[in-house]
């Protein structure tokens, strides 16, 4: 298609931008009234002076990022501030993993209800929690729905009707702004509780920089973020020198979106439902043409962005019709023309919701959906390089902070790091100079309550507080009772296998962790606090051996039930890491940092599809996670144990969970163990170091752990290995 004919913009962009500042006037007014205050408001600017003079008097402040019902991924972060030391993290908990509803919607009790009893663990209460801080700017996001509405009324007014949008709920929207109620009454006190506005994309930005290994540096940082929407824009970009975030641009449009392109065409071609497409159709791209010149979608495809002046990404609104309708009528029909027709909201399933294992059905992987799965990533790739492009260029930075939900897409993240390279930067008269990138653990909506809670720390004059290493922060450990409660079923067999309270202790649970996966066997292991964001990362992980080229196949089949093309990631050493991928020089910061959250793909060498074939995917990639020894002891005793057994320090490494988000708690464990059919046993640690293994009993018990069990012990007390 000819650029020129391509139609950009809003039909009504003055009478858009009227009703925004209209709304937005108002409903700060409103909410005022229901208790919800914004940034410069007396009652903002009283609290920040507050914290600010109690950080200067040496005091501790607690400060809550709060996600509140309505929008996907509620929860609450908790932040500890001190002046010498700056926020630290003590938990974030996500509601999906304490409801079992993925991307859920619903007031985050549960959430708080753990949180509250933290607090009184460590000899707090709620009283001590010097500030609650939302997610939104909730006036600015009200603004920005109605004004997207206005756009192109009347055709846009199927946008209110919002049955279909995972991540918006208008029935819960109602029930945020009874927020400060909800939590007085939750908290049993006497008045509501008030809550400060922070703009959502500032906060996707400030903590991953603050946490990021580049801080110290005196050059620019760069910090982009890009997702499916925030209070005003979808992208959202800053500069930070010295210390001072500064915003370079939004772009104030929903649907000139990155990731509302993205998650239009993984589900109206993958056919699953919003915030469970996105990732699947990336590894499915995999699997597809990934050769512009050559790929039968991709040069039709690429005109659906237009790639303007300034690094502006525009959406091409002759060819989509997801600004008006994105669900029922996402389409135009020289669209439906490239891609074929979009499929129904009905017609969609959402994986992460399966109540049966023995519904679930997968739609067939031809190279033909492969191959518009590959051209939709291109697309993404281009337009992503496009904006980042013009950012390093006018903010003279060559670090850069990737955030939002579309810094998930691990395969995107390794493409910048190999365009912005040497040569990029050679041309700009910058010789032996190239991109560094850090993404966080937390780039999309579950982590911007800790964001909330960093920036409003920062607002009151905090330091930046330390950098990130790992992230097991939802939750707390189960404890010993707990465990025991979990696994008194009858179709539960279990034994007390250990402790790792001492060194000996832990290094024998995690040689046989390690005996078992060299056996052929397929464990997990639930371990301390769970962690936060997306991935697994050793605390809530399946394990398998990465050196059998049919554990892909067993495990996706038998044990999650997803789809054979479904990628398995590779855990490893940092020795392992660099015998077996090409790890980047621009993801070298603080000793490959970026490697160590499973949010950043990386190349394979020729040996490792040779000797580790079942964590190499299709285009010879590897999203790989570093484990440190500092920062989860037994899993990386584990990755030693089984290099001894095995040769190699790697391991498969997935979610603990079967079509739903990651096991939480100890009860979850045994359900997920219960619903998955291949899994021969768990390990499950209390929070004294008590070990206890769990495996199928009765007629499901196929007597595989018990035997390597048994020949553990016995080679244990014969001093073989």
């Amino acid at each position: 298609m000819n650029v020129t004919k391509s139609r950009i913009g809003p039909t009504y962009p003055r009478l858009a931008k009227s009703v925004f500042r209209s709304v937005q006037w108002l409903s700060a007014r409103l909410m005022e009234y229901a208790g919800f205050y914004r940034l410069g408001s007396a009652y903002a600017d009283q609290r920040i002076e507050a914290i600010k003079q109690r950080l200067q008097q040496g005091e501790t402040v607690y400060i809550a990022g709060l996600a509140s019902s309505g929008t996907h991924n509620t929860g609450v972060a908790l932040v500890e501030i001190t002046q010498a030391r700056g926020p630290r993290l003590i938990l974030n908990n996500e509601e999906e993993r304490f409801s079992g509803n993925k991307h859920t919607t619903e007031f985050p009790h549960r959430s708080l209800d753990a949180m509250r009893a933290t607090l009184r663990g460590m000899g707090r209460d709620i009283g001590d929690i010097a500030a609650f801080v939302t997610t939104w700017d909730y006036p600015a996001m009200f603004g920005t729905l109605l004004r997207t509405v206005v756009e192109e009324a009347p055709g846009s007014f199927r946008l209110l009707r919002l049955s279909n949008a995972i991540g918006i709920d208008r029935r819960r929207l109602d029930q945020m702004r009874r927020t400060p109620r909800i939590l007085a009454k939750q908290f049993g006190l006497k008045e509501r509780v008030p809550l400060i506005c922070l703009p959502h994309h500032d906060n996707h930005a400030w903590f991953p920089y603050a946490a990021s290994p580049f801080p110290e540096s005196e050059e620019p940082i760069a910090i982009c973020v890009v997702d499916g929407t925030g209070d005003k824009g979808s992208v959202s970009l800053y500069v930070v020198k010295s210390g001072k975030m500064r915003p370079l641009y939004c772009n104030n449009s929903v649907f000139d979106s990155l990731g509302a392109f993205y998650s239009v065409i993984s589900s109206t071609q993958g056919g699953w439902t919003w915030l469970s497409s996105e990732g699947r159709y990336m590894g499915a791209a995999a699997w597809g043409n990934m050769d512009r010149a050559t790929n039968p979608y991709f040069a039709r495809m690429k005109d659906v962005l237009i790639l303007a002046a300034n690094g502006e990404v525009k959406l091409n609104r002759s060819l989509a019709n997801w600004y008006r309708d994105p669900f029922d009528n996402p389409y135009k029909q020289p669209l439906t023309e490239i891609l074929g027709t979009p499929l129904k909201p009905e017609q969609l399933w959402n994986p992460d919701a399966v109540l049966r294992v023995e519904d679930i059905q997968h739609r067939p992987d031809t190279q033909d959906r492969l191959d518009k799965a590959a051209a939709t990533q291109m697309v993404l790739e281009d337009a992503l390089i496009h904006i980042v492009d013009h950012l390093l260029r006018t903010s003279g930075a060559n670090k850069l902070v990737f955030s939002g939900g579309v810094a998930l897409n691990a395969l995107a993240s390794m493409r910048l790091l190999e365009h912005f390279d040497e040569t990029w930067f050679a041309k700009l008269g910058r010789p032996s100079t190239r991109l560094h990138l850090w993404v966080p653990p937390t780039p999309s909506d579950p982590g911007v309550p800790i964001g909330a809670a960093w920036l409003f720390a920062h607002l009151a004059g905090a330091p930046r507080g330390a950098p990130f290493t790992h992230a097991f922060w939802c939750g707390t450990p189960a404890t010993n009772s707990e465990i025991v409660t979990a696994l008194n079923a009858a179709d539960i067999a279990s034994q007390q296998v250990g402790s790792v309270a001492s060194r000996d202790g832990l290094e024998g649970i995690a040689d046989l962790i390690a005996y078992c996966v060299a056996a052929g066997g397929i464990v997990a292991l639930s371990q301390g606090a769970a962690e936060t964001g997306p991935r697994a990362l050793g605390h809530r992980s399946i394990f398998a051996n990465p050196c059998d080229p049919q554990t892909r196949e067993r495990l996706n089949e038998r044990v999650k039930f997803r789809e054979s093309i479904r990628p398995l990631a590779p855990m490893l050493t940092r020795e392992a890491a660099i015998q077996f991928f090409e790890l980047q020089d621009g993801a070298s910061d603080a000793d490959y940092n970026a490697y160590n959250y499973m949010v950043l793909t990386a190349r394979s060498k020729p040996s490792a599809r040779a000797q580790i074939p079942s964590v190499i995917h299709a285009d010879g990639t590897g999203r790989i996670q570093i484990v440190r020894a500092d920062d989860d002891p037994l899993t990386y005793a584990y990755l030693k144990a089984l290099g001894r057994r095995i040769g190699v320090e790697v391991s498969v490494n997935t979610s603990f969970n079967v079509a739903g988000p990651i096991a939480q708690t100890a009860e979850q464990a045994v359900e997920t163990l219960r619903r998955s059919k291949g899994l021969d046993a768990v390990f499950m640690v209390a929070d004294d170091g008590t070990v206890h293994a769990a495996w199928h009993g009765g007629e499901r018990d196929s007597g595989r752990f018990r035997h390597w069990l048994s020949e553990w012990k016995a080679s244990q007390a014969s001093g073989r290995p």
